[in-house]
Formats: C-alpha cells, structure tokens, sequence
C-alpha cells in the first residue's frame, strides 16, 4: 500500500462545512435566547459558550492522547484523505491488520477525529466572535476591543497548526505540550474576554495582588511541567507518595529528561530515554506542586480576610481546585494513572488558569493606603462573584 502524505487537503472543505454545522447548534441558541439582549450581553454569551465548548475539547484532547488516539488517523486534516473513518474504513482495517495493537484502529480514528470535529466547529465560534466584535466596535456598541477576539482567532489558528505537527511529528513531546498550553491559553484569553464583557471589578490591597502574580506565574510554570510529564507518559515513573520508588531523593537524569529537542521515549541522541529521566521529569512537577498548593492556600487565605463578598468566594473557589487538583494528581500516582483521574487533574489545571486570569483581570490595586491589612468596605452588588 502506497505510503498516506502527511497533509493530505482534499477533504479540508467537507471539514470546514461540517464545522460550520456543527457551530450552528451554539450559535442558534445564543440568538434564541439573548434576541432581546444588549449586544455586550449577547457577546458575552457566545464568549462564555465558546469557552465551555473549548473547555470540553481541552478535556477531549487529553482523553485523546491518554488513549493513544493521536495517530488514529496518520494524516491532517482528514482521515486517510477522508472527512471521518467512514470513509477510510478500508486504510484502517489494512493497518490494524498488519498491526493490531498499533496507534491505528477504527476506535481511535473515531476518537482523534471527533476531537478535529469540535477543534473545527470551535475555529468557526471564535471566528464569527471576531467578525462581530468587529461590526459592533463600527457601531459603537462594543464593549471591549475588537482586538482581543481577533487575537483569539489568530491564537485558535495556531494552535490548529500545533495540532497538524502533533500528529505528523509522530507526538513530538514539545509539541504536544505546546499544543496542551496553546488550548489552556485560549481558555484564559475567552475568559478574560467574558469578563471585559460585562465587568464586575474586585479591589484588593498591593500585597494581595503581587501574590495573585506569583501564583498566577507559578501555576503556569506548574500547568507546563505537568503536561511535560504527560507527553512523555511519565506519571508512574514514581508509583508510591510521598516518597518515589522508596526514596526522598532518588536517582535522576535532568539533562536528558527537559532536553526539548527529542522524539518521544528518546534522548536527543536517538538512545532509548534512561528511566532515571523520567523520575527526573516526575519529581520535578511533584515538588512545584507542593510550592503551588502552598501558594494557593495563601492566596486564599488573603482574599478571605477581605471584607468583600467576592474576594472570600474566589478563596473558596481556589480552596475547592486546589484540593481537586491534590486528589486527582494522587489517584493518578497511587492508583497507577486511571484514565478517569488523569481527565481530571487536566480539567482542574483547566479550571485553575481560567479561575486566576479571571481574577487577575477584575482585580486593581486599592485605593487604600498602604496599612498591610486587606480589609476593605463593600463593593457594590455587581462586584461580587
């Protein structure tokens, strides 16, 4: 059989119409339900419903990979040069027949291109949220910057080509955590753009804000190390806590586990990649993690003194992801990396970027002086959470 090109563009039209139709369904109901609303209001809706379904595809993405479904289909955008499996339903039981546990069976092709079909279906959201932010800024009806929903559509578009290198790299490990941040940060960018929308802003003193940065910074630095560790599928390379294989410090190979340039389970040399790698790789994101729920607890701590409703409800929040995240990334080592736990510590580092970019956007330093006390007097009803 001759060999399928990596991008094969003939069904690219038949992909971009079925995205069409499927981003039919959303935006209908947006419509329906907001007719009678303010343009802001109707934006902010297809925003926040834009970022639940890019929600649901960042999830979808990472049972994607966790299921070794990222080859199902060897070629981008389509399947074998095909819209769906249907299509190619004679490719893929010629190689599974000639590798039966190989990364191409009918399942996974149907589970990596569902994941193309809400990728698609979500391009075609974010792209008519820009030609309307556009149209309602010529108006002057918008809210906020037209800008930002283009920067979103320029951001979507790349991560779309993060997802065609994904898949013809062969699972590259910087590129398939690349294309796991590009689909967090496009969570953030929706969320902050849902919160211009209709603002709701939450003062707190300098202190207060400095630590919601450093959080902020060292969640992503966390959110990064922890996709490190997925790609190279090095979660059980440490299968006890809080020690790892019986060791507080046990042996570890940092050169060539955060060497970047490499094929997957590889060294940069072509050698196959030393276990000690992965300890190194493994323990390195268990111990951001203890300086981050630390942090987190913090931070909560902090808005909790406030006076205000909203600083004490986004406490609480950051409370409940932190614990999540404290769970499911323990199930995942003692229980020896479920998929169900796996799903959710991803969702929880999902919810936890989104949570602290919408913070980081309502908050602004205090009017007050300078008194190193949080407390501060109620804002109005519309600044609360």
């Amino acid at each position: 059989m001759d060999a399928q090109p990596l991008y094969d563009l003939t069904p690219i039209v038949r992909m971009a119409a079925l995205g069409v139709v499927l981003a039919l369904g959303p935006l209908a109901w947006v419509w329906l339900r907001h007719r009678g609303a303010t343009p802001a209001v109707r934006m902010r809706a297809l925003t926040l419903l834009t970022l639940f379904l890019t929600f649901d595809l960042v999830v979808f993405g990472a049972f994607t990979r966790l299921s070794d479904s990222g080859l199902g289909c060897p070629d981008w955008p389509g399947c074998y040069g095909n819209a769906s499996p249907l299509g190619a339903k004679a490719e893929i039981h010629a190689e599974q027949s000639l590798r039966p546990s190989g990364p191409v069976t009918h399942g996974k092709a149907w589970v990596e291109m569902v994941h193309r079909y809400l990728a698609t279906a979500v391009g075609v959201l974010i792209t008519v949220m820009a030609l309307a932010s556009w149209y309602e800024a010529r108006r002057g009806r918008s809210t906020i910057s037209p800008w930002w929903a283009t920067a979103t559509l320029v951001w979507v578009c790349a991560q779309g080509a993060f997802g065609a290198l994904t898949v013809t790299l062969k699972l590259y490990p910087a590129i398939v955590t690349l294309h796991l941040l590009g689909g967090i940060g496009l969570l953030a960018l929706l969320a902050v753009q849902g919160e211009l929308a209709l603002p709701r802003p939450m003062v707190l003193d300098h202190g207060t804000r400095r630590l919601l940065l450093a959080v902020a910074a060292l969640t992503l630095l966390q959110v990064s190390l922890g996709g490190w560790v997925s790609t190279n599928y090095a979660v059980l390379a440490c299968s006890d806590f809080p020690t790892c294989q019986g060791a507080w410090w046990p042996e570890m190979d940092f050169r060539h586990g955060f060497t970047l340039r490499r094929e997957l389970g590889e060294t940069r040399g072509g050698d196959f990649l030393p276990f000690a790698a992965l300890t190194a790789i493994h323990y390195t994101h268990r111990l951001m993690a203890y300086a981050v729920f630390v942090a987190l607890l913090w931070l909560a701590w902090r808005l909790h003194r406030s006076a205000q409703a909203a600083p004490r409800r986004a406490a609480f929040a950051l409370i409940g992801v932190a614990l999540w995240q404290l769970a499911s990334g323990l199930g995942n080592v003692v229980l020896g990396w479920p998929l169900a736990a796996a799903l959710a510590h991803t969702a929880g580092a999902a919810v936890l970027v989104a949570l602290l970019a919408v913070l980081l956007v309502r908050t602004a330093p205090a009017s007050l002086p300078e008194t190193g006390d949080s407390r501060q007097p109620a804002r109005p009803a519309r600044a609360m959470l």
